[in-house]
């Protein structure tokens, strides 16, 4: 099994920034596809940003420009800097691990982008 705990969200005013954490334990077999994931009220689970063991990274157009997704494979974090952050960013963002074919989600983490 493996284990995600994310950290890092919270409240923030537009055009702010916050940084998102993810932590991932457990059985851990190789440098999996690791990345972020967001659920909005009322709307679908859609990808923010994920990074492949090679470093490719895939991000919705939404978000290309303001937000960065990094990893460290030694310690198998993952972490999005937001910046230039817009109401429309709200919702809850999840931590996302694909190995072997398995997607493990962490518990999830809210954003809230008000003032």
């Amino acid at each position: 099994q493996v284990q995600l705990v994310e950290s890092g969200g919270g409240l923030v005013q537009p055009g702010g920034s916050l940084r998102l954490s993810c932590a991932a334990s457990g059985s851990i077999f190789s440098i999996p596809t690791m990345g972020w994931y967001r659920q909005a009220p009322g709307k679908q689970r859609e990808l923010v940003a994920r990074i492949s063991s090679g470093g490719t990274i895939n991000s919705a157009d939404s978000v290309k420009g303001r937000f960065t997704i990094s990893r460290s494979n030694a310690k198998n974090t993952v972490t999005l800097q937001m910046n230039s952050l817009k109401p429309e960013d709200t919702a809850v963002y999840y931590c996302n691990l694909q190995q072997l074919g398995t997607w493990y989600w962490g518990q999830g983490t809210q954003v809230t982008v008000s003032s």
